[in-house]
């Protein structure tokens, strides 16, 4: 009786040894890696609202532009590290997904997004939008009457001589602002007429940064009198007391639907599942609405002040898959005109 009681223990603890065998290989199971191009700012505010509904699911977030980001992704195609890409541009996502690089996924909810602002050719759908960000022009008041300045309301003032080196704009290939505030201009004027207009906004660029949100930063300080950036970011440069006013170019702003996806990798995480569920949530759009008045569902949403009651009247007819299917021919265009402007990458 003791010998068959003492095998019984001794299985029991052969079990228990071999349970934490299988478990030590996904001992990091309750961690991410997330590839983002939202503002340091935003995820100051969402990470720890997602942390304190997961605490035992730890996020590493790589957060740079979106170019950056998409390069990153492309170099990694063969070997990805990021599990989830979240609040990067879909343009870019496209371009991954025509490398088959995203994994189809429904999260929770999906059905509440609205068309145009997720992926509807696949389903389940390669990217999901959360919410859409707009080109927007920031200027400096002080710096504008000191040098005689108008803030510019549209394209066509951009190229006024009076503005002559004192722009300053994104580099298409490294910012998704950038990028989505060339494409608009292509579509709108075409192709010919649009490469003709950035060839004379050039001569009043005074130089082209790697970063969408720099050029309000430089208006808000001062450092030039007016930036070719986005919306969000010169709202964001007032509420912290900066002297700057936004406009939107009244031909149009363009923008980009800011989407989330699963990367295609061996062994997808439930996590990464679990954490795009909560990525189109109810309590996420609320937190991204807070600003961002163009948001992909319904949620109530009041217009911050300096947006006009209806913020969908702002934007361009705006065709993502042309974006998409066309943006490596356009960056290198772009780069073979203007790149000598840019700022030194760091």
């Amino acid at each position: 009786m003791k010998r068959t009681r003492t095998i019984t223990i001794t299985g029991l603890l052969l079990a228990v040894f071999a349970a934490c065998l299988i478990w030590l290989p996904t001992a990091f199971a309750g961690e991410l890696n997330v590839y983002t191009a939202l503002e340091d700012d935003e995820l100051a505010v969402y990470v720890p609202a997602f942390q304190k509904r997961y605490p035992d699911i730890k996020l590493n977030i790589v957060r740079d532009s979106t170019g950056i980001v998409t390069a990153r992704l492309l170099a990694e195609k063969d070997n990805p590290v990021a599990d989830v890409v979240w609040g990067t541009a879909a343009t870019s996502l496209l371009v991954c997904d025509d490398l088959g690089m995203l994994a189809g996924y429904n999260p929770a909810g999906v059905e509440k997004v609205k068309t145009g602002m997720k992926d509807t050719a696949n389903n389940p759908a390669h990217w999901v939008g959360i919410k859409a960000w707009v080109t927007g022009f920031v200027g400096n008041t002080i710096e504008m009457k000191k040098q005689g300045l108008e803030m510019p309301l549209s394209y066509a003032n951009l190229l006024k001589p009076e503005y002559h080196g004192k722009l300053v704009m994104p580099n298409p290939a490294s910012s998704g602002t950038g990028f989505l505030t060339v494409s608009a201009i292509l579509q709108l004027m075409g192709e010919e007429a649009g490469w003709n207009y950035l060839d004379q906004l050039h001569q009043n660029i005074a130089m082209y940064t790697h970063s969408g949100s720099k050029p309000a930063k430089l208006a808000g300080k001062g450092e030039f009198p007016i930036g070719i950036s986005f919306a969000y970011r010169g709202f964001k440069q007032r509420s912290k007391g900066e002297p700057v006013t936004v406009a939107f170019p009244k031909e149009g702003s363009g923008y980009d639907v800011e989407a989330n996806a699963l990367i295609r990798k061996p062994r997808i995480r439930k996590e990464a599942k679990l954490f795009l569920d909560w990525a189109i949530s109810e309590e996420a759009m609320a937190l991204y609405a807070r600003v961002y008045p163009i948001v992909a569902t319904d949620i109530a949403v009041d217009a911050p002040e300096g947006w006009p009651a209806d913020p969908m009247s702002v934007l361009i007819d705006n065709d993502l898959q042309w974006a998409a299917k066309n943006r490596k021919a356009i960056l290198a265009e772009w780069s073979k005109r203007y790149d000598q402007k840019s700022e030194a990458k760091k």
